[in-house]
């Protein structure tokens, strides 16, 4: 082993001596380097070793490198690079290529190893890494479109990376992504061409025999690669993705009206072809003297909604289904969040949206989500009446749900609604609070109309709603209702400690405008009289408590009070712990 690393350290004699007759090192760097690298070769040549070392020995040499790109700009010493960097890339080349020969399965190590060849201008050796990395992950798309893409880009040979997703669609015959990028590497291909015609033409060259095939020039080989995706995936959506990225080119005419015509032609049962074709109506060109004011515009924007509108007719039509609907109403919910200052526009969006959501309901095609915008819609415009007729049909559609209870109780109680108690006792049939115990938070406005969730046997219903109940009463009527409510909800068990530290919190929120003393009083009466002898047996609850008296507004002297009640209730290594913290809180480590 002694030999082999005396060898490697021989090997970097001649371009050290470069590095300090050239200025760049000093002598005392460059004996720091060998020392340094030494330990590093060593480290590599024990009979186990790690992934790790090889990593550190890689990341020292790049420094080298980068410090030797530093130094040379600082000095204006561009020479003598076949005898300094191209040695120390080769040997970082080849200690990767060590590293990925025995932990073959790491990807992110051939990725580290693309990247240093990108970084470091050695194309040679990126193709060289890409086909040992496929040669052992054929099973991963993404390396084969990051092989050729490194083919096209950095190498500029569009027949390699062709090669290569070629081989790509062996392996992965029905990836979409492999698709989709050979079609876009066909059409960028394509597009180079024509960029080099036009540049030729331009300066008069005689371009001899060689002439620039027109069939590729249009992008037929594109429109095969197209043919052959389409034959084994036949999704509409797919279909689409490969239809806009023809539209980033401006000579697929041709090809986008084959796509189009097909895409209408053969998957009209698909929501997603209907939700395309319905939103290219927007990018219909609008009258150029309407276009010169605010109000022209709106309405030639609302021409154009009406149009897509109409495609979604037809699409509700023909397919009568919750994706079609659902397209339907995103569409014209994202039109309505659209900010105009055209009222007309504001009420015409609103609308369509809310006659298209009647309608997906009366269906029972509307999706539970949008219900939610729909109620908003409802109170925002004032309509009462609709909006608790919205919220009870809504629990009746989706009566399992515990987001659409939620959502009509926190509407009923906004409206005042004397149905919320009524619709409240439904919702505890319908839902298991024993599965669903986090669905009392998001109902808690209903509390203060009903009192059967607040005393319900079920405890860990009772305690969060009790919870719940205090932190709505805090942020509706603020402190001086949080406190009342808190007074009438402690003598009802079971109680819970988040119930009595939230109110805690709220008090001390109150700090800035209330008395220490009374701060203190109330303090007291929650650890002590309740907390410490309802959860007497809780070692963080006594530790909190001593906390609170070791803290700016307590009082130091009654900490032994509390320690020796506290080891009074406390049993078996409740105790042990207990004294552990207990002493760490004392010489300020927790």
């Amino acid at each position: 082993m002694a030999e082999i690393v005396q060898q490697r350290i021989e090997d970097r004699i001649p371009e050290l001596e470069q590095l300090e007759r050239v200025g760049l090192f000093t002598k005392k760097e460059v004996k720091s380097i060998i020392k340094r690298v030494t330990a590093l070769e060593y480290k590599l040549h024990r009979l186990i070793v790690n992934k790790e070392d090889f990593i550190a020995y890689i990341q020292y040499e790049i420094n080298v490198l980068e410090l030797i790109k530093k130094r040379r700009a600082h000095i204006h010493y561009q020479f003598k690079r076949e005898e300094i960097e191209y040695p120390i890339i080769h040997r970082i080349n080849s200690i990767f290529k060590r590293a990925t020969n025995k932990w073959k399965d790491d990807v992110q190590l051939w990725l580290s190893h693309v990247a240093f060849c990108k970084k470091w201008a050695t194309k040679s050796q990126i193709s060289k890494v890409f086909s040992a990395m496929l040669a052992i992950h054929p099973d991963k798309p993404a390396l084969w479109i990051m092989a050729a893409k490194s083919e096209l880009e950095d190498r500029n040979s569009s027949e390699s990376a062709r090669h290569l997703f070629l081989r790509a669609l062996r392996f992965h015959p029905n990836d979409k992504k492999v698709y989709q990028e050979y079609f876009r590497m066909e059409l960028l291909h394509c597009e180079k061409l024509r960029k080099q015609k036009i540049q030729l033409e331009q300066a008069q060259m005689d371009l001899g025999e060689y002439e620039f095939s027109p069939e590729i020039l249009s992008g037929k080989l594109a429109e095969v690669v197209y043919k052959d995706a389409t034959g084994k995936i036949k999704e509409a959506e797919f279909v689409i993705s490969l239809l806009n990225i023809a539209a980033i080119f401006d000579f697929t005419k041709d090809l986008q009206d084959s796509i189009l015509q097909d895409l209408q032609t053969n998957y009209t049962d698909d929501s997603s072809t209907w939700d395309f074709m319905a939103k290219r109506e927007l990018e219909a060109p609008g009258a150029g003297e309407e276009l010169q004011t605010a109000k022209g515009r709106a309405s030639d924007i609302n021409r154009r909604e009406e149009r897509c509108c109409q495609v979604y007719e037809e699409g509700v039509k023909s397919l009568n289904t919750e994706p079609m609907w659902t397209c339907y109403v995103a569409f014209l919910l994202e039109r309505m969040k659209r900010k105009t200052n055209v009222q007309e526009l504001k009420e015409k969006r609103q609308e369509r949206l809310l006659g298209v959501l009647q309608r997906a309901h009366d269906c029972s095609l509307l999706k539970e989500n949008y219900y939610k915008n729909w109620l908003q819609i409802l109170l925002s415009s004032g309509d009462a009446e609709g909006a608790a007729s919205v919220a009870m049909t809504a629990t009746q559609r989706y009566s399992q749900s515990v987001t659409m209870w939620s959502l009509s109780l926190q509407t009923l109680m906004e409206l005042g609604s004397r149905d919320i108690g009524r619709c409240f006792q439904d919702a505890l049939k319908h839902v298991n609070p024993k599965v669903h115990t986090h669905w009392t938070g998001r109902t808690v406005c209903s509390l203060a109309c009903s009192q059967r969730g607040l005393l319900s046997a079920v405890p860990a219903v009772a305690m969060e709603m009790k919870e719940c109940y205090l932190d709505w009463s805090y942020s509706t009527g603020g402190y001086k209702k949080a406190r009342k409510t808190f007074t009438s909800l402690q003598e009802n068990r079971p109680l819970s400690k988040e119930f009595f530290t939230r109110m805690i919190q709220i008090e001390k929120e109150q700090v800035l405008w209330i008395d220490t003393i009374r701060l203190r009083t109330f303090r007291f009466f929650v650890f002590f009289k309740h907390n410490c002898f309802l959860f007497r047996f809780s070692k963080d609850l006594w530790l909190q408590y001593i906390r609170e008296e070791l803290g700016p507004l307590g009082q130091p002297e009654n900490c032994g009070k509390i320690h020796w009640r506290a080891m009074k209730f406390l049993e078996g290594e409740s105790v042990e712990r207990f004294i552990s913290k207990h002493a760490l809180l004392q010489t300020g480590h927790l």
